[in-house]
């Protein structure tokens, strides 16, 4: 398979040919990490999720269109909570930072046919320094619900950019964008990657990865439920819109010897959506948006 790519069967693990790969480019991809089963009961949920359907939100994208989200702050223990803490989800991500990890968001972004909004280039943790979390020791799984291609608006991210540390961003729209100029030279020095994948594929990538993702003006859509974490040791030093340190082990108590579910949890939940306690997200609680306004 391609470099930084790998396949997800039941005796997957993190090997130091992963860990080389995620330090090397910044990101790895796992085809097949949710099963067409598995896939098929969180798609499911996402539809009929009243979560989804009330509480997204939109950033202009500077283009005469606006993305839609929907994002929580708190695990839930619903489908995407017990996706959100398998070991071949959450367990993974501690191998590949180097530690534990602990649920800082998660959501769904809704790039819907014809009319889906770009997201613009950016850092992940140009958002989130400004949240403060002081490290960049972060990344995010980006599971694909439907199949994600150059026509409907794919991420497109630019390898090995992780290194080149927190590129300065500024408001662009409702956006935090990343500084185009030097965009511009990364992509020179170190090229372009069109993340194409199937439903059940999963990007998992560093903080510092530079990527965007382009206007969907084809007749599919492009969902997909992502899910951020960050390291328990670093916990942000000032309260924000997302949690501080939380054990992931506290979520629920009957699994409360290990931080991360058994992999079967996800076909074994029996709660499809629950949206008690998972503190969802509205623009005016911005906390990030509202720092780089200050410095504006």
């Amino acid at each position: 398979m391609p470099e930084s790519e790998y396949r997800f069967t039941e005796d997957f693990k993190v090997t130091d040919d992963v860990k080389a790969d995620f330090e090397k480019n910044g990101y790895v991809i796992i085809r097949n990490l949710l099963s067409n089963e598995e896939m098929k009961k969180l798609t499911e949920a996402l539809e009929s999720d009243e979560g989804v359907k009330t509480k997204s939100y939109g950033r202009d994208d500077t283009q005469g269109r606006k993305t839609k989200t929907v994002l929580w702050s708190n695990v839930g223990n619903d489908i995407t909570g017990a996706v959100a803490r398998t070991e071949k989800v959450a367990g993974t991500f501690e191998q590949l930072l180097g530690g534990e990890v602990y649920h800082y968001h998660s959501k769904v972004i809704m790039k819907e046919a014809r009319t889906g909004g770009a997201h613009l280039w950016h850092q992940d943790y140009g958002y989130w320094y400004e949240n403060g979390c002081m490290y960049p020791n972060m990344g995010t799984v980006w599971i694909a619900v439907d199949k994600a291609d150059r026509d409907n608006g794919c991420l497109k991210i630019i390898p090995g950019s992780h290194k080149a540390g927190r590129v300065d961003h500024s408001l662009m729209g409702d956006q935090a964008g990343a500084d185009l100029e030097r965009v511009s030279q990364l992509e020179k020095a170190l090229g372009l990657f069109h993340v194409e994948i199937n439903p059940g594929d999963a990007l998992f990538f560093h903080c510092n990865i530079l990527h965007r993702s382009d206007q969907n003006s084809s007749d599919r859509r492009r969902w997909a439920f992502l899910v951020a974490y960050n390291r328990a040791d670093n916990n942000p030093v000032y309260k924000h819109h997302h949690p501080q340190y939380t054990p992931l082990s506290k979520v629920k108590e009957s699994y409360h010897l290990s931080l991360t579910l058994p992999n079967s949890a996800i076909l074994e939940c029996s709660t499809a959506t629950d949206l008690t306690g998972k503190g969802f997200f509205s623009l005016d609680k911005d906390f990030s948006l509202a720092s780089l306004n200050t410095k504006a």
